[in-house]
């Protein structure tokens, strides 16, 4: 029977597996990397609170669509909690973690990564729901879109937890991995290629989706006189999505082949001298959501920007009383499955086209 070590710090299974934390996390290395994730993970706090109270605040955003949105903001702020824990418990001071403290530090991050890949796949349902009835939204009621949500972090958490239940060496050291000690090489394997053959799927389906959307809409557009911006919402919200994921799949794939490198048991591989940038590359994906959120949205952006600049806007909102009125009339005008059309110029007053018309009558 093999014996089990569960009571042993963390140095013991590095110097079972002949894993260096010491002399890779010192120096200017140390320095880059520790500077680069602390502006990045206050970067994905705020950018990403602002996301979520968006969707809160702007009823525009009450819809399927942006509730789950809201929730992949949600993960990438968990996101950036999982890697300020990190910094704290990483390099020197990994060899002095208890067992289930580096359990927790590993498992904050693999939760991270099975909440976002699990919401864009929901994502990847609605607009698949909405498409083929070839409307903006879905028609999911917003009890479905809780349990949705729920179900999203229930499996997120149960995945972060797998090795913490059993699916570790601590009783089979000659199994254990490089880059995660206690971590079988058998999950790892399972975890990177699940989540890769996973990315496959996602890209092959969000792809025919954008293609179906896109041909639907020029046969419409062909018989149809309505709106132009707003045959085209839907090819503008699967952009939108297709950027996330993009930028979701760049962003981890390479982490995810290291794992599976390491799990083969690649000893030729130098999986230890690039694992740092690869992971530093999984966090700029938080970071890029936002950005895409707001650059892929006009009304978003707009919302974001009276967010933050709303304490000047309150002290001047007495002076501008008149001006504000005639903006929500405008915007109020449109009944596109209630999106923002194209019609709409970001930066643009609404009062300022009923100026021009009387000047032109």
């Amino acid at each position: 029977m093999n014996e089990c070590y569960y009571d042993k710090r963390m140095d013991f299974f590095y110097n079972k597996t002949n894993t260096d934390t010491v002399d890779e996390w010192t120096g200017p290395g140390l320095i880059v990397v520790l500077c680069f994730g602390t502006f990045f993970c206050l970067f994905i706090f705020i950018s990403n609170s602002l996301v979520i109270a968006a969707v809160v605040k702007n009823k525009r955003f009450h819809f399927p669509f942006y509730y789950l949105l809201a929730n992949l903001a949600a993960a990438d702020f968990f996101a950036g909690i999982a890697y300020v824990f990190l910094m704290f418990n990483t390099g020197p001071v990994s060899k002095t973690l208890t067992v289930n403290r580096w359990f927790l530090r590993q498992g904050l991050l693999d939760t991270s990564l099975t909440a976002s890949l699990v919401n864009l796949l929901v994502i990847a349902v609605e607009r698949h729901m909405s498409i083929m009835r070839m409307k903006i939204h879905s028609n999911l009621t917003k009890k479905r879109v809780t349990f949705l949500i729920i179900s999203i972090w229930a499996i997120a958490i149960f995945m972060g937890a797998v090795p913490t239940l059993g699916w570790n060496c601590l009783c089979d050291i000659t199994a254990c991995s490089s880059l995660a000690p206690i971590y079988s090489r058998s999950y790892l394997v399972f975890w990177s290629v699940l989540n890769l053959v996973v990315f496959f799927i996602m890209v092959v389906v969000y792809i025919r989706i954008y293609m179906y959307v896109q041909r639907k809409t020029n046969v419409l557009s062909s018989h149809t006189s309505g709106s132009i911006s707003r045959r085209k919402t839907p090819v503008k919200l699967m952009k939108t999505v297709m950027t996330l994921l993009g930028a979701f799949v760049v962003c981890w794939t390479p982490g995810l082949v290291v794992l599976l490198l390491d799990g083969l048991n690649c000893t030729y591989c130098g999986i230890q001298n690039v694992k740092r940038w690869f992971l530093l590359l999984a966090l700029l994906n938080s970071v890029m959501n936002p950005i895409i959120y707001s650059y892929k949205d006009d009304e978003m952006w707009s919302t974001m920007k009276r967010m933050i600049c709303c304490s000047s806007e309150d002290k001047s909102q007495d002076r501008r009383s008149s001006r504000v009125p005639s903006t929500v009339l405008c915007r109020s005008t449109d009944t596109s499955g209630h999106y923002i059309e194209d019609g709409i110029i970001q930066g643009t007053i609404c009062g300022k086209g009923d100026l021009s018309d009387k000047g032109n009558s």
